[in-house]
């Protein structure tokens, strides 16, 4: 029974340490999510600077699961080059045996002060970041009371003749304890809580420096498996395992390594600290430390073995089916949100599509085979908006920073704006195309010319709109709203000559010009939030004068 008492007290201490993890994680993305994916997409530029990135990324959110997810969505959108991507996963690496150093210390005095000050930020500060960073907080104190427990927990272990016989038959197999050790990082998804947890034993006595570094060897292994299995999807896009395999070569070859000097490692480590905490915290940053230096140098190969290993899948054929929205990004809202971006840029380059077929339908003259090419497009846009709502839907609000939940409003007012411009491209303005054809409505040279230059200006106004979505440009968003206003321009300038001649032809035109014009306009409104926040646009265009008017 005592044993059966401590296995239950482990494991519940084992869950307040996962969930101080997440808890730290969590708070931290809510608070510089977006920023910290800005920041490490930025540093991926060459293998020092992504090394350092990574490094720093899951420094703070102690997770280098979080940080390959990260990672793995910039290195499957052809974001960043492979060897720069693994090069920020060997930082990430070394990253938790950092978080590891800084925990092994006696802190028992600490987490009731992390606790308290984590509180008083989550339940008293008004500022939504203020109170993230107090989750964090509360969670590295939950962290910190979570491994005095286990220590306290421990402590009888040494009078346990059962547990101690069942650790004492594998002591001198490093095999078996590597095995068990990566067991254990893999059921937590996390090196950290593996390596705490062999320092647990190491520190009570339960396992020899041999077995305790074999420990260590085993849990940065088993970490090493979430990425892989999570990355692996529906088995078809197999490049989107091409950096959690690198990460878990690396690792598998440094364990053989690691092996192979074990005997004369733990002589060295003991040298250093013989304190058995201390040593199973040093040996998981040298472990680290040594795999860094030495794979560095081979990144570029070992880039072009994995890439031949795993190749790009072949697109798919149908436009309209999703290529980015994975279902595993989920879990982590920041890799979510990006996957949805890019989804939406896809419905954008769709709609481009769609108004150069429009153009040529004016120009050419729309036959059946044009019209029906553009209604394909129009499905494919309305199809890929219906899964990028759904995908956006799955997405916890309750887990979004302010930040990140006004993210996921951009992308979705993005994906409708795009979703109600393609509608009026496809049945209203391909119609009147058709309608000329079919009614032999000859449109005067500079009728067809002034359509061309509002298609041309509509497909920038589309440009502009990305680069409002995308770097919350603001003199982008200036000119695309002073852009719905020249389309606006053309349409009392229609409207002037139907006036004037009232013939067939110069209806067909007013209404094709009326309808580039709507198109105009749901794409000013992606420019309309940033302008708004800015105080560059009123919230209303009626006068004051007016008002006073009415209401007399």
């Amino acid at each position: 029974m005592a044993e059966l008492r401590i296995l239950i007290e482990l494991a519940g201490e084992a869950a307040l340490l996962l969930w101080g993890l997440h808890m730290v994680r969590s708070g931290i993305e809510r608070a510089f999510g977006s920023r910290l994916r800005v920041w490490l997409g930025v540093a991926l530029e060459g293998r020092g600077r992504a090394f350092l990135a990574g490094l720093g990324v899951t420094t703070a959110l102690q997770s280098s699961t979080a940080t390959a997810l990260m990672l793995g969505s910039f290195a499957a959108a052809g974001a960043v080059a492979l060897a720069p991507a693994l090069a920020a996963m060997l930082g990430a690496n070394v990253g938790t045996a950092l978080v590891v150093q800084a925990l092994a210390f006696d802190v028992s005095a600490v987490f009731p002060l992390l606790i308290l000050a984590g509180v008083v930020a989550f339940r008293r500060a008004e500022r939504t970041r203020t109170r993230d960073l107090g989750r964090a907080t509360i969670g590295l104190g939950l962290m910190l009371l979570a491994l005095h427990l286990m220590a306290e927990t421990m402590a009888p272990v040494e009078a346990s003749p059962g547990l101690r016989r069942a650790l004492g038959l594998v002591a001198d197999q490093p095999l078996a304890n590597l095995a068990l050790a990566a067991a254990v990082a893999w059921a937590a998804h996390s090196s950290i809580a593996g390596v705490l947890f062999v320092a647990s034993l190491a520190g009570t006595g339960a396992v020899g420096p041999d077995a305790s570094l074999a420990m260590v060897l085993g849990a940065n292994l088993g970490s090493a498996l979430n990425p892989l299995l999570e990355a692996g999807g529906d088995g078809r896009d197999r490049a989107r395992l091409r950096l959690p395999a690198g990460n878990l070569l690396n690792r598998a070859a440094g364990c053989m390594l690691g092996l192979a000097v074990l005997p004369h490692a733990a002589a060295w480590l003991a040298a250093l600290d013989p304190t058995p905490a201390r040593l199973v915290a040093n040996a998981h940053l040298a472990f680290n430390l040594a795999a860094a230096a030495l794979a560095l140098p081979l990144l570029s190969g070992t880039a072009r073995l994995l890439t031949r290993l795993l190749p790009e899948r072949e697109l798919e054929a149908d436009e309209g089916a999703p290529r980015y929205l994975d279902e595993v990004a989920l879990g982590t809202p920041t890799v979510a949100l990006a996957n949805a971006a890019r989804e939406a840029l896809r419905m954008a380059d769709g709609l481009e599509a769609m108004v150069r077929g429009s153009a040529a339908a004016f120009r050419d003259g729309a036959d059946r085979d044009g019209a029906k090419a553009v209604a394909r497009m129009d499905d494919a846009v309305d199809r890929l908006h219906g899964a990028l709502h759904g995908y956006l839907a799955r997405v916890r609000r309750e887990s979004l920073g302010d930040e990140e939940a006004a993210r996921l409003d951009e992308v979705r007012a993005f994906a409708v704006a795009l979703e109600h411009a393609a509608d009026v491209v496809s049945r209203d303005l391909v119609r009147h195309a058709a309608k000329r054809q079919r009614r032999g409505l000859a449109l005067a040279p500079a009728a067809l010319d002034e359509l061309d230059a509002l298609h041309a200006a509509l497909a920038d106004q589309l440009r502009l709109a990305v680069a409002v979505f995308l770097h919350a440009d603001a003199g982008a968003a200036r000119r695309l709203v002073r852009g719905k206003e020249a389309l606006r321009a053309a349409e009392r300038g229609a409207m002037a000559r139907l006036a004037d001649a009232g013939g067939a032809p110069e209806r067909l035109l007013l209404d094709a010009v009326r309808d580039l014009r709507r198109v105009g306009g749901h794409l000013a409104a992606v420019a309309h939030p940033l302008l708004e926040r800015r105080g560059e646009l009123l919230p209303s265009r009626l006068a004051d004068a007016a008002e006073d008017v009415d209401g007399s």
